[in-house]
């Protein structure tokens, strides 16, 4: 069982390590979605300022903790944007999905390596160049308190494993479906505006917000990053923590089954 261990392990870091590089490779895409982020934060931090023009608070929040979730927010946006329709399409699409099925690696589990090594990338890469722009244009203020960061980091990880899990099973519409292209605009809408990506979630109707509670979506994006702005008391981790892992454990079994299900409809196009 330890040699298995060792050789699943090597494995993945291979995977992770690909992952990496793939990353590394395209130097235009890096700039130009650095330079898009950095539009994007300008016109949020201006709008948050027209809109707090004249009042103390708004949605129960100040206008300085409402700009550090924004900013915070548009740095973690990169990370739950792409889930895995098109890939999943692309696979069957192509045919490789049969060779995907027949190498002696879990699917599931070698997406996932990648998702988490497309998330210590992407983390890297925003703490470096739209995080330094942040704190020095913007002035973003961050917590000093390591217990703080530690709950955020733990958070953001469950969320990510949450969000990744729902994917999953989103992404095996792709076996029922001739082009996946629709349904990931879909899904990238959704998740954008149910994770908290555009506004903070606490501002939303009561409704509203409720609709949100019953979507993972905010797991991986309003949930750390309000614990790190401090819209969720640091005390409340626990209980956000136990949400979380209930969760998890409900999409990873369901993920499993839907994949189940769903690779029985395998049908290789072309000809």
């Amino acid at each position: 069982m330890t040699l298995a261990l060792r050789r699943k392990g090597r494995l993945y870091r291979s995977i992770a390590v690909m992952t990496f590089k793939q990353y590394l490779a395209y130097n235009l895409w890096f700039w130009v979605q650095l330079l898009g982020q950095i539009l994007m934060m300008t016109v949020f931090v201006f709008f948050w300022r027209a809109v707090y023009a004249g009042r103390g608070t708004v949605g129960g929040l100040e206008q300085q903790q409402t700009i550090t979730y924004i900013l915070l927010a548009q740095m973690i946006a990169p990370l739950v944007q792409w889930g895995q329709i098109l890939p999943m399409g692309d696979l069957v699409r192509e045919g490789m999905i049969a060779i995907e099925l027949t190498r002696p690696v879990d699917l599931q589990e070698r997406f996932y390596i990648e998702t988490l090594s497309s998330l210590g990338y992407s983390l890297l890469q925003q703490v470096l160049t739209v995080g330094l722009f942040a704190r020095f244009v913007f002035h973003l203020q961050l917590p000093s308190d390591p217990a703080i960061w530690a709950a955020f980091g733990l958070t953001l990880l469950l969320g990510n494993a949450i969000l990744f899990c729902f994917d999953w099973m989103f992404a095996c519409l792709a076996f029922y479906s001739t082009e996946v292209w629709g349904l990931h605009v879909v899904r990238e809408g959704t998740v954008m505006f149910f994770s908290g990506a555009l506004v903070p979630l606490v501002m939303l109707p009561g409704w509203l917000q409720s609709v949100a509670s019953w979507m993972p979506f905010s797991q991986a994006l309003y949930t750390p990053v309000a614990l790190l702005s401090g819209i969720i008391p640091a005390a409340q981790a626990p209980q956000v923590w136990l949400v979380q892992l209930a969760w998890l454990a409900a999409l990873a079994v369901g993920s499993r089954v839907v994949f189940r299900l769903a690779v029985r409809k395998v049908t290789v196009q072309g000809g």
